[in-house]
């Protein structure tokens, strides 16, 4: 008795938008065997249709193909004896074993039990309820079922791609079009004054070391630099331009648009906001340059604006230094006036001992004193040589003894007289040694006040040429002049820049709520 064979399962892989492609063709599948092992139909002859299955070879069927064969021949209720007569049974009944409808059909009911065969037991689905939520699938068309979800794909990324160009449009386009016509049709037109200008200070002579080294450079002034950046960047400089040009009211015009207007009872800080904004300034450490920018609503006003600005900065530069010339000067010079005072009381105290005691030179009075000394004992010597030759007579004169015996007495009283006077004080008089020395010790310290007068001299000398050393003054690089065009709103860069700013806040915030989402919903 012959067996019918099992029918084997198969899964045909999708691909493609109904879901089945061309059957994949390998070496392996053409070079697949006829399976063996049925038996052949009892009426038909062993040499019967052999050139059509020898054509059927020919044809290069895959394995794949001839096992779908034989199953839609089985499904048929044909017996073929092998793949290959399989083909043949089919085409002679006129029926295409390769034909898509007969595909589907076969795929469709493949999980449905053989003739002969048990039901596999498997676990069952319920039956569909209809009271479970939820709406029952009908059984449709593989085909169309797939077709359907890839129309339904295809809306879904439709409706996506125009949520999200719309959200787009909303937060990055709107706002950017609203911006772009600002700046390109209602922004007032503003003016740019530039300037550049530099602190230099006085060419000096300076010693080695790291002052000679830093001497000249920008290095050397770059604290005052800075200094007047800062002071260029304060209130203050602001009210002192807005007493002496008005910053307030060339802003308040209502020339100017409404964005960049200040109202006309703004407080000084609101103005202080609308200052930094229109006056730019930079400090080059390298160069030791300074920059300025100055904006205003017309030519001439961004040039005054600027031209005061520079001049407060040259008051500002004359006074970083003015305190301390004016100590190191101060004080070289007190030092001065206090050793010419003390020179001149120490010439007053010689001239009044000079006055006091009658004697222009100690020394010259006591040279005079002391010839007269030598040469009164002198006499002294003659006349006691002439008493001794007197005395040597065996008959003397006595009265030419007596008279040279007088001359001698009154020598020896003239010369003790005149040693007294050099060393007694007589008659409330002050003798020679001591007038001399109250003159030699005015006279020393006034050598010693003039001495010192002389080294205050030289040291305000010093201190004079520090101070001019110490003079900073500006120079200037680029003179500010008016333009002739205004220099903003840069209108083309500014939109492009609000479009970048916009698109790069809602990529953010899109980012951020994704990221929630994802978190919230794991």
């Amino acid at each position: 008795m012959t067996t019918k064979p099992r029918a084997r399962k198969f899964r045909i892989r999708r691909s493609g938008p109904l879901g089945f492609g061309r059957p994949k063709t390998d070496q392996s599948e053409q070079s697949h065997p006829v399976e063996e092992g049925f038996e052949r139909h009892p009426a038909q002859p062993a040499a019967t249709g052999e050139n059509d299955i020898v054509s059927i070879r020919k044809e290069g069927l895959t394995g794949r193909q001839l096992r779908m064969a034989r199953r839609v021949a089985q499904k048929h209720g044909l017996a073929p004896t092998s793949d290959f007569d399989a083909v043949r049974l089919l085409r002679k009944h006129g029926i295409d074993p390769f034909q898509r409808a007969n595909m589907l059909e076969l795929v469709a009911n493949d999980d449905a039990p053989q003739p002969g065969q048990q039901p596999p037991k498997l676990p069952q689905t319920a039956p569909v309820s209809a009271n479970l939520p939820g709406t029952a699938l009908a059984q449709h068309d593989p085909v169309s079922q797939v077709m359907q979800i890839q129309r339904d794909i295809a809306r879904r990324r439709k409706r996506k791609l125009a949520m999200l160009f719309t959200r787009l449009a909303m937060f990055v386009g709107l706002p950017g079009l609203i911006a772009g016509y600002y700046y390109f049709a209602v922004a007032t037109p503003m003016y740019a004054t530039k300037s550049d200008f530099v602190i230099q200070q006085a060419d000096a002579q300076v010693g080695g070391g790291f002052g000679s080294m830093f001497a000249g450079t920008g290095l050397a002034v770059q604290q005052d630099s800075t200094a007047v950046q800062n002071f260029l960047q304060s209130r203050e400089a602001m009210q002192r331009l807005d007493s002496d040009l008005g910053f307030k009211a060339h802003f308040s015009s209502p020339e100017v648009d409404l964005l960049q207007r200040l109202p006309a009872d703004a407080t000084n800080e609101a103005a202080y906001k609308l200052y930094k904004r229109n006056v730019k300034i930079g400090f080059d450490p390298s160069e030791g340059l300074l920059r300025m920018e100055v904006i205003a609503a017309d030519p001439a006003s961004s040039e005054a604006f600027s031209r005061a600005l520079i001049s407060y900065a040259e008051e500002r530069v004359d006074g970083l230094t003015q305190r301390l010339r004016e100590d190191q000067m101060s004080g070289a010079r007190a030092s001065y006036d206090d050793a010419e005072a003390r020179v001149a009381e120490a010439q007053g105290r010689v001239l009044e001992l000079q006055e006091r005691l009658g004697v222009l030179d100690p020394a010259s009075e006591t040279s005079a004193l002391m010839s007269q000394i030598n040469n009164f004992e002198i006499q002294l010597q003659e006349k006691r040589l002439q008493l001794q030759q007197l005395l040597d007579n065996s008959r003397p004169n006595s009265a030419r003894v007596e008279g040279v015996r007088g001359d001698i007495q009154r020598l020896e009283a003239l010369v003790a007289q005149l040693r007294a006077s050099m060393t007694d004080s007589t008659s409330g008089e002050d003798s020679l040694a001591r007038v001399s020395a109250e003159l030699r010790i005015a006279e020393a310290d006034l050598a010693n006040r003039q001495l010192l007068l002389q080294q205050a001299l030289q040291q305000l000398e010093t201190a004079r040429i520090e101070a001019n050393r110490q003079v900073r003054y500006l120079s200037m690089g680029v003179s500010p002049v008016a333009p002739d065009e205004p220099t903003y709103p840069r209108a083309f860069e500014n939109t492009v820049l609000a479009f970048l700013i916009f698109g790069g806040i809602y990529l953010m915030v899109s980012m951020t709520a994704s990221i929630l989402r994802e978190q919230v919903s794991a």
